[in-house]
């Protein structure tokens, strides 16, 4: 979904690293930030059977089927995911709204006897974030600090100025404003992701950044993301590996 946040557009990288078949067991060295990317048409319903009962009543608040579907099937990826990273029943997993709302472990797994008590049930060191537009979704892990993710499909006519207008500094909008209009819809793609990984990096709600909730710039990359499609991912700090992975399907 577009936001509409007024907030200058970050400069990122311009490499694209490529998309490899992911490992069944990934794990995060130190200093890695994983990425995947999972064509939703191609997921098994099977992972719907992961979901939590929130999740399912929150599933059946959209009116249109198909939306229903892709968001379900998200969601059961991140949870397949994110087991496979804590070598943990998917199923178990749960999670908190931080303060503008993005999701985070909550680490209440069983103690042990060799595990002193916890005093309360507190987040978990993985940092995750998910994105998906239209049949396309994108994952991002880290164990190095917050992490944001976002793709973004042009599956529709938009007014591209008006909302970056909204969105980014008067030095973008007249770049934007110069381009012939096909070219336009690829850069304010390219634009928007960059905006709202960031965003999602520091963990800025909508209209957070006109709150005046601002931060340092994150590292910022952009990733491979198919014709009339941009997407980005933004983390703290640079990370000293950066893995990019399909989720394969059925």
């Amino acid at each position: 979904m577009l936001d509409t946040s007024p907030a200058r557009a970050p400069t990122p990288s311009t490499a694209h690293p490529s998309w490899a078949p992911g490992p069944p067991h990934p794990e995060l060295g130190e200093g890695a930030v994983h990425v995947w990317r999972a064509d939703l048409a191609a997921v098994s319903d099977e992972v719907l059977d992961l979901l939590s009962p929130e999740e399912h009543a929150r599933a059946e608040r959209f009116l249109r089927e198909r939306e229903r579907r892709l968001w379900s099937r998200a969601h059961g990826v991140l949870r397949t995911l994110l087991g496979r990273y804590l070598a943990q029943d998917p199923r178990t997993l749960r999670f908190t709204p931080g303060a503008h709302g993005k999701p985070a472990l909550l680490d209440d797994r069983p103690e042990s006897p060799a595990t002193p008590k916890r005093a309360a049930v507190t987040p978990a060191p993985l940092s995750f974030n998910l994105s998906h537009s239209g049949g396309l979704a994108l994952y991002a892990f880290s164990a190095i600090g917050p992490v944001g993710v976002d793709v973004e499909v042009a599956d529709r006519p938009i007014d591209e100025l008006a909302i970056a207008a909204r969105a980014f500094d008067s030095e973008e909008v007249r770049r934007l404003a110069e381009l012939e209009p096909a070219v336009r819809e690829q850069e304010f793609l390219r634009a928007w992701v960059r905006h709202e990984a960031a965003l999602k990096c520091r963990g800025i709600g909508i209209g957070g950044a006109a709150n005046g909730v601002v931060g340092a710039e994150p590292w910022i990359v952009e990733l491979e993301a198919g014709s009339r499609a941009a997407a980005a991912v933004a983390v703290e700090r640079p990370p000293h590996e950066l893995r990019c992975w399909a989720v394969a399907g059925r």
